[in-house]
C-alpha cells in the first residue's frame, strides 16, 4: 500500500526540497565567488610579477643629433668626483642604443670639450647646443644626489633629484625648450636600513641606476613593471 502523506508531513517535505535547493544555490554562489576570487587574485599576481609596455614621452630626439649635459652643484660634485662622468657616459650610452638617432657626441669627446672650456656653465644651452653642433641638448640639472638623510649617517635614505630638459639652439643664439621633467627616485625603499643591510656601494649603484632609468625612459618605449619600486 502506498504510503499516505497528510498536509503536515507535505508541508514538512516541501520544507525540506526549499532548504536542499537554497543550499544548492548557495553553494554554487559561493563557488562562484571562489573562482572570481581566484581569478582576480591570479590576474594580480601576474601583474605584480610581469611588466607593461610604456611609450616614449617624447619623440622628438628621432632622427636628430645630441649631446648630454650634467650640471651638478660642486657639493655634490666634492662627495661624488665620478657622479658626472658616469651620468654622462652611461645616460647617452643608453639613448644612443635604444632611439634612432642621426649622430650623438661620444661622452669622452664632450667632457674634453667642456675641460677646455670652462665658461660654458654662464652660456645659454641654446648657445652651448649650437657650439656643440648637435640639433638637440640633453640637459640634466641634479640639484640633489645623497645617500643619507641631513645629520643622520647611520640610516640611509638615498635621494637623487634633477630637472631633466631637451633645449634645440639657432643660429641666432636663442633656445627653446622642447621637454621638461622632474626626475625623482629614492632608495632603499624601506626606511630604518643601515650599514648593517647595505654598503655604500650598493646603495650609491642602485640610486644610480634608477636614477638613470628615470632620465631615459621618456625618450623611448620601455618595458615597466605593473607596480614600480621607482
Amino acid at each position: 500500500m502506498p504510503v499516505r502523506f497528510t498536509s503536515a508531513t507535505r508541508g514538512k517535505r516541501r520544507r525540506a526540497v526549499v532548504a536542499v535547493a537554497s543550499a544548492a544555490l548557495a553553494a554554487t554562489v559561493l563557488t562562484g565567488c571562489a573562482i572570481g576570487a581566484l581569478i582576480g587574485g591570479t590576474a594580480q599576481a601576474y601583474r605584480e610579477s610581469s611588466t607593461r609596455t610604456v611609450p616614449a614621452d617624447f619623440t622628438g630626439l628621432d632622427g636628430k643629433s645630441f649631446a648630454v649635459v650634467i650640471s651638478a652643484d660642486r657639493m655634490i660634485q666634492a662627495d661624488f668626483p665620478t657622479i658626472v662622468p658616469e651620468l654622462t657616459a652611461r645616460i647617452s650610452q643608453r639613448i644612443a642604443d635604444n632611439v634612432q638617432v642621426s649622430g650623438w657626441i661620444p661622452p669622452q669627446d664632450l667632457m674634453t670639450y667642456l675641460f677646455n672650456n670652462p665658461d660654458w656653465v654662464a652660456r645659454p644651452y641654446g648657445v652651448l647646443a649650437t657650439d656643440l653642433g648637435v640639433d638637440r641638448l640633453i640637459v640634466v640639472d641634479l640639484y640633489e644626489f645623497r645617500l643619507n638623510a641631513p645629520g643622520n649617517r647611520y640610516l640611509w635614505d638615498g635621494l637623487a633629484a634633477a630637472t631633466l630638459s631637451v633645449v634645440a639652439g639657432n643660429e641666432d643664439g636663442g633656445e627653446a625648450r622642447l621637454f621638461e621633467r622632474e626626475v625623482r627616485v629614492k632608495f632603499p625603499d624601506e626606511s630604518g636600513r643601515s650599514p648593517l643591510d647595505y654598503n655604500a656601494s650598493v646603495v650609491s649603484s642602485a640610486l644610480m641606476a634608477r636614477f638613470i632609468d628615470r632620465s631615459t625612459w621618456p625618450f623611448y618605449e620601455h618595458e615597466e613593471p605593473y607596480y614600480p619600486d621607482y
